[in-house]
């Protein structure tokens, strides 16, 4: 598998190809349809259904008007203070996700227009880019989040569940990224920028009060139990086409067939992804390489104590995304480590948040982080440049998810809450 990934291959023939040799080396006497069998398996869970709907809705909104009126409400507020401009850009990627669940989506809709304000306002290249690649990460903990519903599936852990206990860290990262914006304007001698009047504040809250509906109907809907995780992104879809086409009247009914097009080629990558890696998770399963890996080489067990196996847990998935598709790394790793947290008694939600976390970190990462790859694409900058102001935030994030592993109740505090 390595080899071929360093031959540039895409990231599904690895996969299958390295079941592929597993199965014809060491157990000749099965027939590879099987591996055709746990593909279409990995892809039948209904749950998986949310994930092209909030990829639709997040495409949607990405192209309309609502990502705009986000910012002009955020910057309203935030863009007086000293450092205001990266906050607002922090604040802005934060609700953001709360309505796309993508962090790529976050990257073009919230970074295409503020990274001009940003170095216009004297903020290094550096700094702005990395603000940006790794304030879009919390779009992965704060619901509807694709990366934990995929989670949710391979573990059996409730989506609702996941939803609500991302909240809390994805608000302690949002604190501690403001914090750090702050500091760096500061350092920088920033500016402060002109501050916005009562009627400019007025205006921009009204202009923003639809699009806030979205966390609204999702976590909303899901924690009161009128909907399902699922049902709530079909109705997410529903609410960003009315709102782009009826009320802001930014598209029109002829654009939905390119978007859903868009949509339907993500969502095609997305589950042929997700079809490989199951195969793949099932090759290594009966194999018993889990056994292998957990018992005789990391010498983990359910008596190792809390901390060894949550640290090994976080280190395991936030190298793995360094390297690897995000939804992979979770097909792949997830089935080897759950059991081991679950013999353990440790709460699967706080497991799915760490893990869900460390992917998010690993998202921005060097060498191969898949945000780093979007940001290149989208602000059409050299890698080297992409990744320069990268280690402070992603210092911030290792050390959010150390306070994470420590005090679970950040996490598990709204979700005891709301299922209790």
């Amino acid at each position: 598998m390595l080899v071929l990934l360093m031959l540039g291959y895409p990231m599904k023939v690895p996969l299958l190809a390295a079941a592929l040799a597993v199965l014809w080396v060491f157990h000749p006497d099965v027939t590879p349809a099987v591996l055709v069998q746990q593909m279409i398996g990995g892809i039948k869970p209904a749950a998986l259904i949310a994930v092209p709907m909030f990829i639709f809705a997040a495409d949607i909104m990405t192209r309309g008007h609502s990502a705009q009126r986000l910012l002009d409400m955020v910057m309203a507020y935030c863009g007086h203070l000293r450092g205001g401009l990266p906050i607002a850009s922090a604040v802005s990627c934060t609700l953001f996700g709360a309505m796309s669940g993508s962090t790529q989506a976050t990257v073009v809709a919230i970074g295409g227009p503020l990274r001009p304000r940003l170095l216009q306002a004297g903020y290094s290249d550096a700094f702005t880019t990395a603000l940006i690649i790794n304030a879009s990460d919390i779009a992965l903990l704060i619901p509807p989040s694709i990366g934990m519903i995929v989670y949710g599936v391979v573990s059996g852990t409730s989506i609702g569940e996941l939803f609500i206990a991302g909240v809390g860290p994805g608000l302690m990262i949002l604190g501690m990224f403001c914090v750090y914006c702050w500091i760096a304007s500061v350092r920088m001698n920033i500016p402060r920028q002109p501050k916005a009047d009562s009627a400019t504040r007025w205006k921009s809250v009204r202009g923003a009060m639809f699009p806030l509906g979205f966390p609204v109907i999702v976590i909303g809907g899901i924690y009161s139990g009128f909907f399902s995780p699922t049902e709530a992104a079909a109705v997410s879809v529903l609410y960003a086409v009315i709102l782009e086409i009826a009320v802001f009247r930014e598209l029109s009914l002829r654009d939905l067939p390119d978007i859903a097009l868009s949509t339907g080629v993500v969502t095609a990558v997305v589950f042929v992804l997700v079809g490989a890696g199951a195969a793949f998770s099932w090759v290594i399963s009966f194999a018993q390489l889990p056994d292998a890996l957990i018992n005789d080489w990391l010498g983990l067990s359910a008596a190792s104590g809390y901390w060894t196996i949550m640290l090994t847990i976080a280190a395991a998935f936030f190298i793995g995304c360094m390297f690897v598709d995000p939804i992979v790394v979770i097909l792949i790793l997830t089935p080897i480590f759950h059991p081991v947290a679950a013999a353990a008694g440790i709460d699967p939600v706080l497991v799915g948040i760490v893990v869900t976390l460390q992917v998010a970190i690993g998202s921005a990462t060097p060498p191969f982080g898949c945000d780093i790859f979007t940001a290149i694409a989208v602000f059409r900058r050299p890698y080297w440049e992409v990744i320069r102001g990268t280690p402070p935030f992603i210092a911030i994030l290792l050390l959010a998810a150390v306070l994470l592993i420590a005090f679970p109740e950040v996490s598990l505090f709204l979700r005891d809450l709301a299922f209790g």
